[in-house]
C-alpha cells in the first residue's frame, strides 16, 4: 500500500508541471485514488485498535467518496436510449419518452413451451396484480417476507432493460432508490467469456473502476443487476458448486455468481436478474423471491406510445385505428419494438401517398420495413434515391442467412467471426441501420444482434424462401452429398415447414413459418422481386397449402400450434374457417352443430384472439358433450369463471 502512495505522488508531481486538460483529468483521479487509499489503510488501522466508531465514520466518508464518481458515470451512460437503432450521433432523453410499462406480479418461473409472440396475446387476456418498475422491491399489500431476490421475465423486446435503464437512472440522479448505496449492473452478455478466478470485489472494480479499494460487508446496502440471462453462457450450478461467503476469495466466475444469488455472499444485498420465459428456470425457486412479468404496453400505453411518436395527430389517429382494425398486428404492438416498427412503416406509406393500401398481415409489415431500411442505406452510403429495386442482393442475402443460421442455433446474439462466414464485412455493418445493432463490451469487443427477434425469424424466412425459389434446395433438411443434387418445389418445402413447425415442442419456429408462408402470396412476392430470379405458379401454391394446413387440424394438435396454424392462414388471405364459425355464432346455430376437427379449433381461435375479454364462460351457449368441454380447455382456463 506504501509503494503505491509512493508511486501516486510520483505521477502527482510531475503532472503538476504539465497544463493540458487530459494531465488535469489524471491529476484529479490520482488524488482521488490517493484520498481513498488513505482513507482505505485508515479504516483497517481503526479496525485493528478497536476503535469502531471512528472506522465507521470513515467508511461512510469512503463511500460517499466512491458513490459520486459512480453516479456520475451511471448518469452518463443511462441518460440517453436509441429506439430500434438511431442514425449515428441520434439519441433521446430516456426521461424524456419513457412510459410507465405494464408489469405484473406472479408466474412460477418455469420454462415455457410456447413461442414468445403466443405468450404476448395471452398475457392480454389475463387479469394480475400490476407493479411499478419502481416499486420492484418493495412489498405489496398483505406481504410480509423479505424481498431479496426478483426474477423478471418478458419476451425480447418487450422493455426489460429500458426498466433496468430507468431503475437505475432515477438512483443516480438521486430521484429514487437512495436507501441503496451502490448498484452494480452486470450483464450477462459481459461477463460470459470471463475465464479465471476472481474474486466478487475483482469483479467489481474491474467493471466500476471508481469502487478500486472498497471492501463491500454485509453492513453495505447494494444491489446486483444481472441483465439478459437468457444470454448467459456460464454453468450456473447451484447444487453443485461449492459454498462461498468471503468476498475478496477468488473462484470460478460461476462459484462466485451462484453464492451471490443464494445469499451466501453479501445476504443483505438485492439481486435483479431479467431474462426471457424460456431461460427462467435456470435459477431455482427457493432463490427467488418475486417472479415479475413484464408484458410490454397495455391499449392504453399503445395509442399513447403512437401520439408521442408521430407530431401529426391525425396521421397518429389513422395509424391506430389501423393497427386495432388487424387483430395480429394489434397483439404484436404490445411489444414496443413492433410499434417502432409500425410506426415507421406507417408514417412513410401515409405521407407519400393517402390512397396506398396499408400492410395488414405480419409479412406485409416486415417486407416493407426492409424495403425502408433498404432505402434509408442506400440515401445514405451510396446516394441513390428512390430506387425501383431498393435491393443489393448480396447483403440482403449475406444478413438475412446470418438471421437464419443464428435463429437454427437459438443464438441472439453473435459475433464478428459469424458475420465474417455469412461474407459481411463487419465495418460495414452501419449500413444495416434498423435491423442489426452492435454494441462493444468489456471482454468481448463487439457483440451483434438484431433489433429485435422477429427480425430475426423475418430475414431467416426470407433466407429460406429465397433458397427454394432461386436454388429449389430445401435449408431445413440437412445437406448430405447424396442430397445436393436433390431439388425441391415450393410446395412441397412449405408443406415440409408447417410439418416442423408443428412438431416444435415450444414453438420456436411459429413466427417463422407465418413470415414464410406470407411470401408465398403474390403481392408479397413482387415486394421482393429484387430478390428473387424466379417465382412460382404463387396462386395454385397458395390454394394447395390452404388444403394442406386445413387437413393439419384433424391430427389433433395442441391448442397452441393450432392458434398458429389461423395465423398462418390469415398470412394467405384464407379466412374462411374464422367465417364459417362467426356465422354460424351470430345466428344461434352452433349449440346444434356437429363440428369437424378444423371447425372446433377454429372456434377456440375465435373465442381466444376476440377483442372482448371473455368473463364467463357458459357451456351451454356452445354444444353440452364432454367434447366440447375438452375441446374448449383453452378458453375455458381464460375465463375468470366458467358454467
Amino acid at each position: 500500500m506504501i509503494v503505491f502512495i509512493k508511486h501516486e505522488l510520483e505521477m502527482y508531481k510531475k503532472l503538476l508541471r504539465k497544463e493540458n486538460t487530459n494531465y488535469y483529468r489524471k491529476v484529479k483521479q490520482i488524488r482521488w485514488n490517493l484520498k481513498q487509499t488513505v482513507l482505505s489503510m485508515t479504516m483497517s488501522f481503526l479496525n485493528l485498535m478497536n476503535c469502531e466508531d471512528v472506522a465507521s465514520a470513515l467508511q461512510n466518508e469512503l463511500i460517499g467518496i466512491i458513490q459520486r464518481p459512480l453516479k456520475e458515470a451511471m448518469k452518463n451512460k443511462y441518460h440517453h436510449v436509441s429506439e430500434g437503432i438511431a442514425k449515428q450521433g441520434e439519441s433521446t432523453s430516456l426521461n424524456k419518452i419513457y412510459t410507465d410499462l405494464y408489469i405484473t406480479e406472479g408466474g412460477a418461473g418455469h420454462v415455457s413451451k410456447e413461442h414468445e409472440v403466443r405468450r404476448i396475446e395471452k398475457n392480454q387476456m389475463q387479469q394480475d396484480l400490476q407493479i411499478e418498475c419502481r416499486s420492484m422491491f418493495e412489498l405489496l399489500p398483505g406481504q410480509d417476507r423479505p424481498i431479496r431476490t426478483v426474477l423478471t421475465q418478458g419476451v425480447a423486446g418487450v422493455g426489460k432493460s429500458i426498466c433496468v435503464q430507468k431503475f437505475i437512472l432515477d438512483w443516480a440522479e438521486g430521484e429514487q432508490h437512495q436507501y441503496i448505496q451502490f448498484i452494480f449492473p452486470l450483464p450477462f452478455r459481459e461477463l460470459n467469456l470471463k475465464k479465471g478466478h476472481y474474486s466478487l470485489m475483482d469483479i467489481i472494480s474491474f467493471f466500476f473502476p471508481e469502487t478500486k479499494g472498497l471492501i463491500l460487508t454485509d453492513q453495505n446496502k447494494v444491489m446486483f443487476i444481472f441483465d439478459g440471462l437468457d444470454e448467459c453462457k456460464l454453468p450456473l450450478s447451484f447444487h453443485k458448486n461449492e459454498s462461498l461467503k468471503n468476498v475478496c476469495e477468488a473462484a470460478p466466475l460461476d462459484v462466485v455468481l451462484t453464492n451471490l444469488i443464494k445469499g451466501n455472499l453479501l445476504p443483505s444485498a438485492l439481486i435483479w436478474i431479467t431474462t426471457r420465459p424460456a431461460a427462467a428456470s435456470m435459477i431455482p425457486a427457493e432463490c427467488v423471491d418475486r417472479v415479475s412479468e413484464v408484458r410490454g404496453f397495455n391499449d392504453q400505453q399503445k395509442e399513447e406510445y403512437f401520439r408521442k411518436k408521430i407530431s401529426d395527430q391525425d396521421q397518429a389517429n389513422k395509424i391506430i385505428d389501423h393497427i386495432k382494425e388487424t387483430r395480429s398486428l394489434h397483439i404484436m404492438c404490445h411489444i414496443p419494438v413492433f410499434c417502432w416498427i409500425s410506426a415507421t412503416v406507417l408514417q412513410n406509406i401515409l405521407e407519400k401517398t393517402e390512397n396506398k393500401e396499408t400492410p395488414k398481415t405480419l409479412t406485409e409489415m416486415y417486407t416493407c420495413f426492409l424495403i425502408f431500411q433498404a432505402i434509408q442505406g442506400n440515401k445514405k452510403y451510396t446516394g441513390k434515391k428512390d430506387l425501383d429495386t431498393p435491393w443489393e442482393e448480396g447483403a440482403a442475402l449475406a444478413l438475412s442467412e446470418l438471421a437464419f443460421q443464428q435463429l437454427e442455433e437459438n443464438n441472439l446474439i453473435f459475433y464478428a467471426e459469424d458475420l465474417k462466414s455469412c461474407g459481411i464485412d463487419t465495418s460495414k455493418i452501419s449500413a444495416y441501420s434498423g435491423l442489426c445493432t452492435q454494441e462493444t463490451v468489456r471482454f468481448l469487443g463487439t457483440v451483434f444482434s438484431f433489433v429485435h427477434l422477429s427480425i430475426q425469424e423475418f430475414l431467416a424466412a426470407l433466407f429460406a424462401y429465397i433458397c427454394v425459389q432461386n436454388e429449389h434446395r430445401n435449408v431445413l433438411e440437412p445437406q448430405s452429398t447424396s442430397q445436393e443434387s436433390k431439388t425441391t418445389q415450393l410446395i412441397d418445402f412449405l408443406k415440409t415447414a408447417v410439418d416442423k413447425a408443428l412438431e416444435s415442442d415450444h414453438g420456436h419456429l411459429d413466427l417463422f413459418l407465418r413470415f414464410l408462408l406470407g411470401f408465398s402470396l403474390e403481392s408479397n412476392e413482387k415486394l421482393i422481386r429484387g430478390l428473387l430470379t424466379q417465382t412460382g405458379s404463387s396462386s395454385d401454391c397458395q390454394k394447395e397449402i390452404v388444403e394442406y394446413i386445413k387437413l393439419k387440424f384433424k391430427e389433433n394438435t395442441s391448442p397452441e400450434r393450432s392458434i398458429n396454424l389461423f395465423y398462418c392462414l390469415n398470412e394467405l388471405n384464407d379466412d374462411s374457417l374464422v367465417k364459417e364459425i362467426q356465422s354460424s355464432m351470430s345466428s344461434g346455430r352452433l349449440s346444434e352443430m356437429k363440428l369437424s376437427p378444423a371447425q372446433w379449433s377454429a372456434l377456440v381461435f375465435v373465442l381466444l384472439t376476440s377483442k372482448e375479454k371473455l368473463d364467463v364462460f357458459d357451456l351451454k351457449k356452445f354444444i353440452r358433450s364432454e367434447e366440447c368441454l375438452n375441446r374448449l380447455l383453452p378458453v375455458v382456463k381464460e375465463a375468470k369463471s366458467a358454467l
